[in-house]
């Protein structure tokens, strides 16, 4: 397989990383390239991975993006640094194929607020509804849904779904308020489940940060519990924009947003991990964290010493049931046909 290193979009890989590799670094990313070449491997890294990882990988991106990269790409082996159920994702995109997670501890604390059997008492309570779930979510809540959304696309699919229909939106409760907020649904009813790192980032912090950077656009993550407020706080006039921006999307979204932009400085409320990547894309640009402290333990269990582990030995292989992979397959389609 011939391997080019790009970022999810199409975009190749340039420019230096933030900070050299050590020798050490340099030369397990190299002998990660060169058994990945061997094994007919292609590593895929979400924006939240270490940058070490991110550095390695042939596509980096949000869980959008890498769903359509685990689709599309042309590998025996799909080496998916990330968190379980994106590596199950990738499994049911790509069941020919051997997906593995270099560390099977990768959780998420989002995707465990929910399980088939509680989505399937919902499901009997509002019957008639369509089922609408995050992509952080297991296989088994995936095979009982109706669409699949991301961050990025998730407007996108509760507007495709006749108004007068009742929606179940699970299991994030922040980003199922921004959809409501943004699309004006009344029967849309919303999962209280949470991403433990976004849901400590209040509106106050990005207050604060507004006054500490008055010329930095504010991007902000839908999962954060600061992302309706932010709105609000906009709208009402108490968060002084000016000419700048404020944008509620998603980790792909505010890579590109900050590639076009012609703004100097950018507040991110979003894990921590993606600023990695800004200010790679970004040399220029200043990227500041809205909190420091916005990090997912999870997302940072995957090493470059597992990554190449996982290639040695083909482990951690995820795999899904055929019968799971047919009715959670049906659900993302759904979402990639919508964009």
């Amino acid at each position: 397989m011939s391997r080019s290193r790009d970022t999810s979009g199409g975009d190749s890989v340039s420019g230096s990383s933030t900070a050299a590799p050590t020798t050490e670094v340099a030369a397990l990313q190299a002998r990660i390239r060169e058994l990945a070449e061997t094994r007919n491997a292609v590593i895929l890294a979400h924006n939240y991975q270490i940058g070490d990882v991110q550095d390695v990988a042939d596509f980096v991106g949000d869980s959008l993006e890498l769903s359509r990269q685990a689709a599309e790409v042309e590998a025996e082996r799909i080496i998916f640094c990330g968190v379980h159920f994106m590596a199950e994702t990738a499994a049911i995109l790509s069941p020919q194929k051997i997906v593995l997670l270099p560390d099977l501890e990768a959780g998420c604390s989002l995707a465990a607020t929910i399980d088939a059997t509680a989505l399937q008492a919902w499901k009997d309570a509002h019957p008639g509804a369509v089922v609408v779930s995050y992509v952080n979510t297991t296989a088994e809540v995936k095979a009982l849904s109706d669409y699949c959304c991301t961050s990025s696309n998730a407007v996108q699919v509760v507007e495709s779904i006749p108004e007068e229909t009742d929606i179940l939106f699970l299991p994030d409760m922040f980003l199922g308020s921004y959809v409501q907020a943004v699309t004006g649904r009344k029967n849309l009813h919303i999962w209280p489940g949470e991403c433990h790192v976004h849901a400590a980032i209040p509106p106050e912090l990005i207050e604060r940060r507004a006054v500490e950077y008055p010329e930095a656009d504010l991007l902000v993550h839908p999962e954060c519990g600061c992302s309706t407020s932010c709105l609000y706080l906009a709208a009402s006039g108490r968060l002084d924009l000016g000419d700048r921006e404020l944008l509620v999307v998603s980790t792909g979204g505010m890579i590109r947003h900050a590639r076009e932009s012609s703004a100097e400085q950018f507040v991110v409320a979003t894990e921590t991990g993606i600023l990695h990547r800004l200010r790679k894309d970004g040399p220029k640009k200043e990227f500041i964290p809205a909190s420091e402290d916005s990090i997912c333990e999870y997302m940072k269990l995957i090493t470059l010493d597992k990554v190449l582990y996982s290639l040695e030995h083909d482990v951690h292989r995820v795999t899904v049931s055929p019968e799971t992979t047919e009715k959670a397959r049906l659900a993302l389609d759904r979402m990639l046909a919508i964009g």
